[in-house]
Parts: C-alpha cells; sequence; structure tokens
C-alpha cells in the first residue's frame, strides 16, 4: 500500500486542540503527524464518525453495501447487532454478515445477539443458547454482548439470561443494554447486572436516571425511533458517557445522511464541537475497544477530511488508508453476494385474514409516528355480515403477522394511525423474529400483499387493487443482493407509493417492521396472537 499524505486543519479530539498540518499515512497507518504554524488550509482532518448502534439488516444492505453508502457521510465504523438476520438462520446468518464484512475496509464490530428468540412468545428460525454464545466469543472473534432485550428476565435475573451476561462479562466483553422506560429502581436493578449502554431513552429523565447508575447512552436517530431533540442536551454535561447511533436506517435514508447529521445539529444548537467529536467518533472506540484509528500516530488511518466544523460536508472518507469515498460519490466496490435464506410460508387464502363477531368492544394497537413504542386502545368493533372490517374513516386497519417458518393460521388485529384509506403494505422485515407482517384496508389486498412477499421469499410489497409491487430481499428475507443505491431509490418508491395509500407515517415500513416486536411496550401483535408488552402476556382482540 503506498504512502501519501493530506494537509488541513488537523482536529485533535483527544487532546482537544486544532492545528494546521500534514498527515502521512503508510501501509494503512498514521505514520506521523506534523505540525505547520502559520500555514492557512480551508479544510479539516478529523476522526472518522462511528454508528455506536445499528442493525444492519434494516438498511436492507449487506454490511459491504451499507459500508459504501455511509462512508459517503464520513462514518468509518459501525457497532452492529446481527440480531435480525440470527433470529432467522442462527450461527450461519452471523457468520454470513463477519464473511461479508471481511471485505470491506469500513470496520465493523459485531456482536453476539444476546435475545435469539426475542421472547418465547413468537416463532422465530433459529436459537442462540449461552453455549452459542461462547462459541461466537472464542471462536469467531466477537466482542460485545448485543443489546439484553429481555429486561423482565435480567429484572428477576433469569438463568439464562444471566448466564450470557456472565459469560462476556468473564471475557472483558461489554454488554449492550435495551430497557425501553426503566426508571428508577428498576433501571437501578438493570444496570446492577453489569449492563453498560442503553439506546432506548425516550426522555431526558429516562437517560439520567440510566446515567446514575452507571450506563452510558447512546443517542438515538434512525428512521422511525428519533430521540435526539430530547436527549441533545446530555452532550456538554455528559461528553464521556453519550454515544450516537441511527439503530435503524432505511436505506434511503443512508443516502441522505448518516451520524454527521448528528454531528452537525448538535453543534448548530450550541453544543462544545470537542464534545460532540468525542462522542461522536472516541467513545465507540473506547467503549468496544474497537481496532479503529483516533487520528493518532500509529493508529489506523480511519479519517476524514470536512470542508468545515459547522456543517461538515464531507470531502473524502479514508478507511484503514484506503479512499472510501469522495465528494458525496462511492468509492469502495460493490461485493458479489450469494444469498442466504430460510422461507417456508406457502400461499394464503382471503379467507384466512377474516375475524368472526365475538364481542362489540376490541382492543386496537395505536402505533406512534417516530417511535418503537405503541398504546392499546379500546374501541367499537366495526362489524359487517359477522365480520370486523377495517374502520377505513377512524383509521383502524387490519393487521396481521404470518409465520414464515411454518404453516400456521395467520395472526390477526387491528391497527390505528397507518392512514392508508385504500390498499396494503407487507414485509419480511417483522422484528425480531421476521415473520410476515402486513397492514391492509381490504382482506383481498391484505391477502395479495403477504402471498407478494411469500413468492418473493422475501421482501416488501404494496398493493393497490390488483397492483402489486414488490422490492425482494433474498438474503434471508431481510437484505437485498443489489447495489445500495438502486435499493435506497427503490425502496424510496415503495415508501411513496404507501404515502400516496394514505399513511402519513413518516416511515410507514419502517414502523410496520416494529408492531410485532414484543418486547417493546405497549399492544403488538406476533405470529401467534395479540400480545401486552406491559403485562408480558398474551390477550384477546375483544374486551367483552
Amino acid at each position: 500500500m503506498a504512502s501519501f499524505s493530506i494537509s488541513g486543519n488537523i482536529v485533535d479530539v483527544l487532546h482537544k486542540t486544532i492545528f494546521p498540518g500534514t498527515v502521512l499515512i503508510n501501509n494503512g497507518h498514521i505514520q506521523a503527524i506534523a505540525h505547520e504554524n502559520g500555514q492557512d488550509y480551508d479544510q479539516y482532518i478529523l476522526p472518522g464518525f462511528i454508528d455506536a448502534h445499528v442493525h444492519i439488516e434494516s438498511s436492507l444492505l449487506v454490511p459491504t453495501e451499507f459500508a459504501r453508502l455511509a462512508t459517503v457521510h464520513g462514518t468509518v465504523a459501525a457497532v452492529s447487532d446481527p440480531h435480525e438476520i440470527a433470529n432467522v438462520l442462527g450461527l450461519a446468518g452471523i457468520r454470513f454478515m463477519l464473511a461479508n464484512a471481511a471485505q470491506t475496509p469500513f470496520t465493523i464490530v459485531f456482536g453476539a445477539p444476546s435475545c435469539v428468540p426475542a421472547t418465547e412468545f413468537e416463532t422465530a428460525g433459529a436459537e442462540l443458547t449461552a453455549k452459542e454464545i461462547r462459541e461466537l466469543f472464542e471462536q469467531d472473534g466477537i466482542s460485545y454482548l448485543s443489546e439484553v432485550m429481555n429486561f423482565p428476565g435480567v429484572l428477576n435475573r433469569t438463568t439464562e439470561v444471566m448466564e450470557k451476561i456472565r459469560l462476556a462479562q468473564k471475557l472483558g466483553h461489554p454488554v449492550d443494554g435495551h430497557a425501553p422506560g426503566l426508571c428508577g429502581e428498576a433501571a437501578r436493578n438493570y444496570a446492577n447486572a453489569k449492563i453498560t449502554t442503553d439506546h432506548e431513552c425516550c426522555t431526558l429523565a429516562e437517560a439520567l436516571d440510566k446515567l446514575a447508575f452507571g450506563m452510558k447512552i447512546i443517542i438515538r436517530e434512525g428512521s422511525a425511533a428519533k430521540n435526539f431533540d430530547t436527549l441533545h442536551n446530555l452532550i456538554d454535561s455528559y461528553p464521556d458517557r453519550c454515544m450516537f447511533c441511527s439503530d435503524d436506517k432505511h436505506p434511503d435514508d443512508l443516502v441522505k445522511g448518516h451520524i454527521n447529521e448528528l454531528v452537525r445539529r448538535a453543534v448548530a444548537l450550541g453544543h462544545d464541537v470537542m464534545n460532540v467529536l468525542q462522542i461522536a467518533c472516541v467513545n465507540p472506540v473506547w467503549h468496544y475497544k474497537m481496532n479503529v484509528g483516533l487520528l493518532q500516530v500509529g493508529d489506523p488511518a480511519d479519517f476524514i477530511v470536512v470542508k468545515n466544523l459547522q456543517d461538515f460536508t464531507v470531502l473524502s472518507t479514508y478507511c484503514k488508508g484506503i479512499l472510501a469515498a469522495k465528494a458525496g460519490q462511492a468509492i469502495l466496490a460493490s461485493v458479489p453476494v450469494t444469498p442466504i435464506n430460510q422461507f417456508f410460508a406457502t400461499e394464503k387464502q382471503v379467507a384466512d385474514f377474516r375475524i368472526p363477531e365475538n364481542g362489540s368492544t376490541v382492543r386496537v394497537i395505536t402505533a406512534v409516528d417516530g417511535q418503537l413504542i405503541t398504546t392499546e386502545k379500546h374501541l367499537p368493533a366495526y362489524i359487517q355480515n359477522g365480520e370486523v372490517i377495517a374502520d377505513i374513516e377512524h383509521d383502524v386497519l387490519k393487521i396481521t403477522v404470518v409465520n414464515r417458518y411454518k404453516n400456521t393460521p395467520p395472526a390477526v388485529g387491528l391497527i390505528q394511525n397507518f392512514g392508508l384509506k385504500q390498499g396494503a403494505i407487507a414485509s419480511s422485515v417483522a422484528h425480531d423474529s421476521h415473520n410476515i407482517v402486513a397492514v391492509g384496508t381490504t382482506d383481498e389486498e391484505l391477502c395479495a400483499a403477504v402471498n407478494a412477499v411469500i413468492e418473493a421469499k422475501g421482501g416488501i410489497t404494496v398493493v393497490e387493487n390488483s397492483t402489486v409491487q414488490v422490492l425482494p430481499l433474498p438474503v434471508a428475507g431481510l437484505m437485498s443482493d443489489a447495489d445500495g443505491y438502486i435499493v435506497a431509490k427503490q425502496y424510496a418508491q415503495m415508501d411513496a407509493w404507501a404515502k400516496h395509500l394514505g399513511s402519513q407515517l413518516l416511515a410507514p415500513f419502517m414502523t410496520l417492521s416494529f408492531m410485532a416486536l414484543l418486547v417493546i411496550p405497549d399492544l403488538k401483535l406476533s405470529d401467534r396472537g395479540l400480545f401486552s408488552g406491559k403485562d408480558f402476556q398474551f390477550v384477546s382482540l375483544w374486551i367483552d
């Protein structure tokens, strides 16, 4: 690898200084940094940005394609939980991600998924016990335990959950948290299990509680869950205890921006630029012991060049000394992908989605735009000919979750706030077990949307009358094997069509993907039925 040098105003985040100088790169590492007092440069060189918690699968892209899009925005590394593909394919899925990621200079630190399946109340494609977690740590080089979503199991010190945590601690690996809404003594109890982070805080009070109990807060801004506005006041108070993440980011959003957007917004709000950069660039490296350079002599050459320290327009991105992006264009090449999958559902019938009348009042899932949480409403059932149908006037639609791993009857419920006036949308991205989830205005269109996903063996679909559009996701029913920019364009078209059908949600498909996520309160739907995340048990659709 040839030597080269770059000059500019060097931003030394570790020592909180900025000076004119030249960085000499040799064999992928920083060989020297020369101070050049008196020089005047119109660009800045700084450590690259890091996404401290992301499910790469949610970008609908394999790791190498995620890297191509992310580096354009100055991201040089990601801390990734392969929980999604693990729920579909177990160890084979995680190893697919490791093998693909090894083909890019972009650094991806993968965790060992702690909750596969996420709960016992849904059907997943695999199970990871403490035995498999140990194997990932000892044989595959995995270096942290991914988000412990089973917070009731932690609070009750359940044997299997605690065994995984103890295993990570014994090996000196960080343990990531996931405890939405926990405050006070419950948060203390959770943190006392030596869980080190949380990215689920929706209020400042919740974040402050968790900080007080020793946890670090990862400030999330994804395609569906957006917590930056609520939590950014932590930046100057706890610059050593915070990180930035996207968690789940769809490809059209990734084309527009990544961690750079949080950096820009934070600085525009008046936060100290060095504190912001410590959070965006440094803290994840230290916390997860990442092999990522911080613009120091001897470090791997992971850095970016930006126009200024206000809008952080990225001029170029280097990963391990390799030019990864320049002037808004991806330089890294796409990598050929051989898809792996597990998809056994067969075609459904319209009658499978009918709800026979069995009372007068129903439980309705209420989606919350920009959040993973839902609420529960009790509403009059809209009944015709002895069946519950969608009440479009009051925005109460049918929702279904269909088991993709075996042929069982669909679970059907009701949901409000999706806003569709006609048609249906469906997806095989359905956290966390990734069965098929769909919302529709008629049983016929709901069935057609589900069947389109089944025929493709994974994908997202939009149905309007007899018109069906599919974005195939052949890799585990979660990711495309195509160029990331093409996927982003296709996804944007699907998103626009869902909004044309009436949805007012910021990200309809992202919100849809969380309607089966039982570990996020309150009311959700699994392939086995309606589930209360608050009470952690199945509940009836009918109130009376």
